[in-house]
């Protein structure tokens, strides 16, 4: 899960696209970078870090140009602790390709070896971002001759990647002199969208990102499709892959989007209302209404849903718990150690809210446990008799290996333990989960035109058809262990006089 962004306008966009980052920061805190290009010249900052520490006045003015690229990076394969892995990545031929990626491709490493032994090209990191790159590039080199490159080659391309790559991927790439390609992966796993404003084109991750910065929503680009902007701000969109089926991933709308956004048709704000009113009902049916005294959310993405359950069962809504902005999305943290310590620092009780009450604690949803446990206790420690926990997603039982940092069993709460045994190990009186096929229906109601949804970490069902317990295994050998070994001198929470947001 990152946020990408890339913009062509009649106008600098140096200051645009670090305002879209602002708005994508949600979506990965570990790097940031930029790229613009003016003339055939491309011009690069990125680092490790949040987008307001890695860009300085001094960086800005060194990004010319009327058309760029930015990405915020959530690592979930190579070296979460690599500066050389933050994005944008370059190659130089053909032409000069720039490039970000959303996503993770599952079948990296034969890519890997196929680049190196027929392409002959030359991967220098572990990330699958740069294997996808040189695919892209390659591709690109087969299908053009001389210096002209006409929109029918890009999307020949791009065809040929969608035959070559499997996973989930959102891309956005500049080739130099010639404009801006973006594509999406034929099953819509990872969000991209389109919009138009007064000097140009913007295609980003998420809607909040065109509207905050000027430009209005046209439409997602859809699942396969391939749409190529030139230098001019002439658009073509095509479709480039077969076997088109549109699932995008259901935890976009739990938890990773912002809800101001609308993805795929779909209102994040609006899913998780719908998924707090199909929660009541569960809650009902495990713990008495009157058995509660209030309804406290865990901030943030679960406030809609937990509104709308306490008005449901007519219970007092109240906020319970105050959030440090300035301490960054702890399930997005790398290393477990980093994310145990930083609990505390995130959250403050208000203990007036707690003492003497039976508190039903609503969350988005439950993955490794370590919030939940600690969240619990502390509700204790404020003088709550009863701590109830509703999650407004299912219990996540599976690997996810589309792009969300929860790849093996074994960090999963949930996995091959009871409800009970869930609820033991959070240490709350009662445990409420959503029902998978009731999340499914109250969030596709909202876009019933979509085939489904990749729900994979939920049900197990991977929608590209290609994931075997095998797959997973030789994608886990990738992962970076210094991060899941928790090395806290790497980590910037451990650092003295440390900026986290």
């Amino acid at each position: 899960m990152c946020g990408i962004v890339g913009v062509v306008s009649q106008a600098p966009v140096n200051q645009l696209i670090y305002d879209a980052l602002l708005l994508l920061q949600h979506r990965g805190q570990d790097a940031a970078g930029i790229v613009t290009q003016q003339g055939r010249k491309f011009f690069m900052h990125k680092a490790k870090g949040m987008v307001r520490d890695v860009f300085r006045t001094r960086n800005m003015r060194a990004l010319p140009g009327n058309c760029g690229l930015g990405q915020v990076r959530y690592p979930t394969a190579g070296n979460a602790f690599s500066e050389e892995e933050a994005q944008p990545f370059y190659v130089n031929a053909p032409f000069g390709i720039v490039m970000v990626h959303n996503g993770n491709l599952t079948n990296a490493k034969a890519l890997k070896q196929e680049l190196f032994q027929t392409d002959h090209r030359h991967i220098n990191t572990e990330s699958d971002s740069e294997v996808l790159l040189n695919v892209l590039a390659h591709e690109l080199e087969k299908v053009t001759r001389g210096v002209s490159l006409k929109p029918a080659d890009v999307f020949a391309a791009v065809r040929g990647v969608h035959q070559r790559i499997k996973g989930s991927y959102a891309v956005i790439a500049l080739i130099a002199g010639h404009g801006l390609v973006a594509f999406r992966d034929p099953y819509g796993i990872r969000p991209l969208c389109v919009g138009k404003g007064e000097s140009g084109f913007m295609v980003a991750s998420e809607s909040v990102t065109l509207e905050g910065t000027g430009f209005e929503l046209e439409r997602d680009v859809q699942p396969g499709e391939a749409l190529f902007v030139d230098l001019q701000g002439n658009v073509q969109f095509e479709q480039c892959a077969d076997n088109v089926r549109h699932h995008p991933c259901i935890f976009e709308y739990v938890y990773l989007a912002r809800p101001d956004s609308v993805l795929d048709g779909i209102s994040v704000y609006q899913a998780r209302l719908n998924l707090g009113k199909t929660l009541a009902k569960r809650v009902i049916s495990t713990v008495p209404p009157t058995e509660i005294d209030v309804v406290i959310p865990i901030p943030e993405s679960s406030r809609p849903s937990a509104m709308e359950l306490a008005h449901i069962l007519g219970l007092p809504y109240r906020e319970g718990f105050v959030k440090n902005r300035y301490v960054g999305r702890t399930f997005i943290m790398p290393g477990q150690s980093v994310r145990k310590k930083s609990v505390r620092q995130k959250l403050n009780v208000i203990g007036s809210e707690f003492k003497g009450r039976n508190v039903l604690l609503v969350d988005d949803s439950i993955v490794r446990g370590t919030t939940s446990r600690e969240i619990v206790q502390m509700a204790r420690e404020a003088g709550a008799r009863k701590v109830y926990m509703a999650s407004a997603a299912p219990p996540v039982r599976f690997p996810n290996v589309y792009g969300i940092d929860m790849p093996t069993s074994h960090e999963l709460v949930a996995h091959g333990r009871t409800v009970d045994e869930v609820r033991e190990s959070i240490g709350c009186d009662a445990l409420i989960y959503q029902d998978v096929d009731a999340m499914k229906q109250a969030i596709g109601s909202l876009n019933p035109a979509l085939a489904g949804f990749d729900a994979s970490c939920f049900d197990g069902v991977y929608v590209t058809g290609d994931i075997t317990p095998e797959t997973i295994a030789r994608m886990n050998d990738g992962r970076d262990q210094k991060a899941e070994e928790g090395d806290e001198d790497a980590s910037r929470l451990a650092l003295p006089n440390a900026q986290v947001s």
